[in-house]
């Protein structure tokens, strides 16, 4: 168990470097106490790093008074790495800092809580370590030498901003840019899908192909970011709603039966202890105008309570006026709900 103290580069204050592994890491916000009993575990969305969410500066000061730390975790596809990345490397290390923080924690306080936490495409994963079979089943060309890692049971699970990739990006080909009008941009994106269906791996099938930066930059992308065929396939999913790819769990569009294969898998499945909250972002600004986010929320509590079992949680909104990551400066108010649900609802986790 490596440690290391330093400062967080998000409040400027004391905290410890968690090496789980050689190459996964997490930072731990102390506020000047070295443990607590129980744990919030964040994970970032695409291109996300550790301190890049502006509003966990608010979480973690919220948090200081009580009996919960806070870990950020920066996973092997954080910052630049998202476009290599894939949903079940992020489960599986998601999976490795939950048991290494109950490691960590039990000989001090016994079996503390542990709550996972999701921003943007970090709401995917937090979906994919509830409902996926456990273990995951193992990627027919990435995970040829892999080894199936079994996930333990969380006591409970936020998701903030999980907003919808492909409609986000069908929102960019239906508008246009500046750059390029609506029609230039569907013929951009058709294409793009073709060449990345027609040849997605390369090396005898065992390499991801990357598309060209001049194509992703152009769709909304950074320009600096390279997304693999296999990760854009998987984002855009151009075969939904039919058949959404791993990636597709959100769109305003899937039907109820795939919801019930995703959200009303959940309680089935036994890895949530206790209770799911939702924040959707009332302006968020990946999220196209056509979306009727309350109605969106309704159904996602009516699948994920479909299997018998109660696991909404009543504080479950749509924060008025929030932008995706709550990074603008009129972000004040919608910060101060955001923070105030997820410490009441702690307080409940910590209590049941």
């Amino acid at each position: 168990m490596q440690l290391k103290i330093l400062t967080s580069l998000a409040v400027g204050q004391a905290g410890i470097l968690h090496h789980i592994t050689t190459s996964l890491i997490a930072f731990e916000h102390t506020h000047g106490s070295p443990r607590k009993p129980h744990t919030l575990l964040f994970i970032g969305g695409l291109g996300d790093g550790l301190g890049t969410v502006e509003y966990l500066k608010d979480v973690v000061v919220g948090l200081e008074s009580s009996d919960w730390s806070f870990f950020n975790l920066v996973l092997s596809c954080s910052n630049g790495g998202w476009g290599m990345g894939r949903l079940g490397t992020d489960t599986d290390e998601i999976a490795q800092a939950v048991e290494y923080i109950r490691k960590y924690k039990e000989p001090h306080y016994g079996p503390g809580k542990v709550v996972i936490m999701g921003h943007s495409t970090g709401s995917q994963d937090v979906m994919h370590y509830l409902y996926s079979p456990n273990p995951r089943p193992a990627h027919p060309v990435l995970d040829k030498c892999w080894e199936p890692v079994l996930r333990t049971p969380v006591d409970g699970a936020i998701m903030q901003a999980p907003v919808s990739d492909r409609e986000a990006i069908l929102w960019v080909v239906k508008c246009g840019t500046a750059r390029d009008s609506p029609a230039s941009m569907q013929e951009l994106y058709k294409k793009a899908v073709f060449d990345a269906e027609r040849n997605t791996y390369e090396e005898n099938e065992s390499v991801d192909t990357i598309v060209p930066l001049s194509v992703t930059s152009r769709i909304g992308y950074p320009a600096n970011a390279p997304v693999s065929s296999r990760r854009f396939l998987s984002l855009v999913s151009p075969k939904s709603p039919e058949k959404p790819s791993e990636d597709d769990l959100f769109s305003s569009d899937l039907t109820d039966a795939r919801l019930s294969e995703t959200f009303g898998r959940i309680g089935s499945r036994g890895l949530l202890g206790q209770k799911m909250m939702v924040l959707y972002s009332g302006c968020d600004q990946s999220v196209p105008d056509w979306v009727d986010k309350e109605a969106l929320l309704d159904r996602w509590e009516k699948a994920s309570n479909g299997c018998g079992r109660d696991i909404w949680d009543h504080r479950s909104t749509v924060i008025p006026n929030a932008s995706h990551a709550l990074s603008d400066p009129d972000q004040a108010e919608p910060r101060k709900i955001l923070v105030d649900r997820v410490v009441s609802y702690l307080d409940d986790i910590q209590n049941w």
